[in-house]
C-alpha cells in the first residue's frame, strides 16, 4: 500500500476524493493502437481478469488508428507511442499519459553477423534509408566496421507502411543525428518511402519480413527483437559510447531525461546524455475522452490503467518495458483525475480515491 499512498497522495493533492462506491459488474474493455504496447497490456490484462474479472480487448492497429478511433469513440482508449500535441488534445477533448518506456531497435539480417556486432551511427542509418547508401559494404559502413567482413550485396530497406509512433521516434532520432534525413524527410508517423523500400503494416510484419529477407535493415520495437530473436545493432549515443538496446539502457535514458527530473513526459528521449543510455527510447501513451459519454464504461477502463500503474511493474518488466518513475505516473494520475462524466461527475478523481480508501 506504500506505493499507492505515497504516489496518489502526491497527484492528487489538488483532487477532490469521493466516497468508494462498489465495482461494476464483470464486462470487457477495449482499446486499439500501438503494435509496440501490445505486449504489456496482454499481460496486464490476462492478470486483471484473474484479479478483478474484466476483460480488455486490445486492437493492435497502429498509433495513428488507434488515435482515429479514440477520436471518434469507437474504442475505450486509444494507444500511441507518440503523444499528441497540446493543440490537438483540445480540439478533440482528450486526456492522455503515459503507460510504460520502451525503445527503437535498429535490426539486420546478414549472414554471420550476430547481435550487437554491426556499429551504425545515426548519420548513416540516415542515409541508409533515405536509399544514399545502398551496398553492405559501402566505405561509410565499413569505416564504423574495421573488425567485419561485410558483403557485398544491396541493402534492402524494410520500412512501416502505416501511421506507427515507432517509425515516429526513429525519425526524431534520425533528425537529431543526420543532416541527410533532417532535410529531406524530418519527423512524422508516416513517410512515403524511396522507391525499392519493404513497406509492411505492423511490427510483428516487421519482424516477419526481417527474419525472411537476407540483407535487410529495418527497426522495431525492443520486446520484439527478444521474443523474434532478432538482431539488433549498436549505436552510438550521446556520449560517444557504442551501446546495445536493453531495459537498463532505457532506463538511464530516462534518469536523463524531462520525466524524471521534473514528471514532464511530453518531451522525446531520444539522443540524450550518459555512458549507458540507449538513444533511441520511447514511451507509450493512451487517451481517453476527457469527457465520458458513458460513465460506466470510462470509470471501468480507469480502473484498468490505475490498476496497472499500482500492480504491473513486475509485468511490464516481465515484458521487457521500463515501468513509469513515480514522478511520472504521479503526472499521469493528474491526467487521469481530469476525466469526468458528461454530468459533471469526476470520474478520474473517484476512480483513484477509491483504491487510496
Amino acid at each position: 500500500m506504500s506505493k499507492i499512498r505515497s504516489v496518489l497522495t502526491v497527484a492528487l493533492c489538488a483532487s477532490a476524493l469521493f466516497s468508494a462506491s462498489s465495482f461494476a459488474t464483470a464486462d470487457s474493455i477495449t482499446g486499439a493502437g500501438s503494435s509496440a504496447a501490445a505486449p504489456v497490456y496482454k499481460i496486464w490484462a490476462a492478470e486483471y481478469a484473474k484479479a478483478k474479472g474484466t476483460t480488455l480487448d486490445y486492437a493492435p492497429v497502429g498509433s495513428g488508428a488507434g488515435m482515429s478511433k479514440i477520436i471518434k469513440h469507437e474504442v475505450d482508449f486509444g494507444a500511441s507511442d507518440f503523444i499528441a500535441s497540446a493543440a490537438d488534445l483540445k480540439k478533440n477533448d482528450l486526456v492522455m499519459f503515459p503507460t510504460v518506456i520502451t525503445g527503437v531497435v535498429p535490426i539486420v539480417n546478414i549472414a554471420r553477423i550476430g547481435p550487437g556486432q554491426l556499429h551504425l551511427t545515426g548519420d548513416v542509418m540516415g542515409r541508409i534509408f533515405l536509399g544514399q547508401l545502398t551496398q553492405w559494404d559501402a566505405p561509410e559502413i565499413k569505416a564504423l566496421n574495421p573488425g567485419l567482413k561485410l558483403p557485398n550485396r544491396p541493402i534492402h530497406v524494410v520500412a512501416r507502411a502505416d501511421g506507427s509512433g515507432t517509425t515516429y521516434h526513429f525519425s526524431d532520432y534520425l533528425a537529431r543525428t543526420s543532416p541527410a534525413w533532417k532535410a529531406k524527410y524530418g519527423v512524422a508517423s508516416h513517410f512515403d518511402w524511396p522507391a525499392g523500400t519493404i513497406t509492411v503494416k505492423g511490427s510483428g510484419e516487421i519482424a516477419k519480413t526481417v527474419l525472411a529477407t537476407e540483407d535487410s535493415i529495418s527497426y522495431i520495437d525492443y520486446n520484439y527483437v527478444i521474443d523474434d530473436d532478432l538482431v539488433g545493432v549498436s549505436v552510438k549515443n550521446a556520449d560517444g559510447q557504442w551501446v546495445t538496446a536493453s531495459v537498463d539502457a532505457f532506463h538511464q535514458a530516462v534518469m536523463h531525461s524531462t520525466w524524471y527530473s521534473s514528471g514532464d513526459f511530453s518531451t522525446e528521449i531520444n539522443d540524450l546524455p550518459g555512458a549507458g543510455t540507449w538513444p533511441i527510447t520511447m514511451g507509450t501513451y493512451i487517451a481517453v475522452p476527457r469527457v465520458a459519454a458513458a460513465g460506466e464504461r470510462a470509470e471501468r477502463t480507469l480502473r484498468f490503467l490505475t490498476w496497472a500503474y499500482l500492480n504491473g511493474d513486475a509485468l511490464a518488466r516481465q515484458a521487457k518495458f521500463v515501468p513509469l518513475p513515480e514522478r511520472v505516473q504521479a503526472s499521469a494520475y493528474r491526467e487521469i483525475s481530469r476525466v469526468m462524466s458528461s454530468s459533471g461527475e469526476m470520474l478520474g478523481a473517484r476512480t483513484m480515491g477509491n483504491l487510496v480508501n
